[in-house]
This record gives C-alpha cells, sequence and structure tokens, in this order.
C-alpha cells in the first residue's frame, strides 16, 4: 500500500532533469531555477486520498486524489494535465497525461530511500 510511502522525503540527487525539462519545453530560465532546486516531497493520506506536497523555495504545489481517479492537476511549470496515481506492487506511480503526451513518474523505496524514475512518452 502506499503506507510505506507516508514520510517527507528531501531530494538528495537529480540525473537527467534538464533534458527532461527540454524535452517538456520548459524555458531556460526556469529551466535553470529546476536544476538548482532541491524540494522536499510530503506524502500523506487524508481518509481515502494520497496528499503528495512538493515544497521548495521556486514553488509548493499540493495534489491530492484517489489512488485509480484521474485528477486535474496543475504542473510546477504550468502544465495542465489529467493525473492519475496508482500502486503497481511495491511501486506508487502518478501518471500525467496532455496534448497528446505522457509522462509517468514510478516512485519505490530502495534501502529506506525513496527513489524515482521519470519516464516521458509522447503518444
Amino acid at each position: 500500500m502506499v503506507d510505506a510511502f507516508c514520510a517527507t522525503w528531501k531530494l538528495i540527487d537529480s540525473q537527467n532533469f534538464d533534458d527532461y525539462m527540454k524535452a517538456l519545453g520548459v524555458g531556460f530560465a526556469t529551466r535553470q531555477v529546476g536544476n538548482v532546486t532541491k524540494p522536499t516531497v510530503v506524502i500523506s493520506q487524508d481518509e481515502d486520498k494520497v496528499v503528495l506536497k512538493t515544497l521548495s523555495t521556486f514553488r509548493n504545489t499540493e495534489i491530492s486524489s484517489k489512488l485509480g481517479e484521474e485528477f486535474a492537476e496543475i504542473t510546477p511549470d504550468d502544465r495542465h494535465v489529467k493525473s492519475t496515481f496508482t500502486m503497481e506492487g511495491d511501486k506508487f506511480v502518478h501518471v500525467q497525461r496532455w496534448d497528446g503526451k505522457e509522462t509517468t513518474f514510478i516512485r519505490e523505496i530502495k534501502d529506506g530511500k525513496m527513489v524515482m524514475v521519470r519516464l516521458h512518452i509522447v503518444i
């Protein structure tokens, strides 16, 4: 269940984030800020909803939804997407869809640390 992810997580390392932002069409100035930002992610549950807060000096966001239920999300780079949270085995998966594109964030716990992989797919 999502219980294993309910904690406060601090970004330690990020790889290929600039390439990901370029693929999304994020402008140079925003990419520069994004590359040096080390957000804290707080995952919790509020009754039957998963709450995902991202806290940083750049921007704070909060999204929440039931597992498997699509919801509207405005991303930190101002994309308007339809998102879904699911659990796939021991992985917490967050899918964003917009304009024929899709990004999937796969979070898992390894050695007591949350590891997230981003997959950007053009449909």
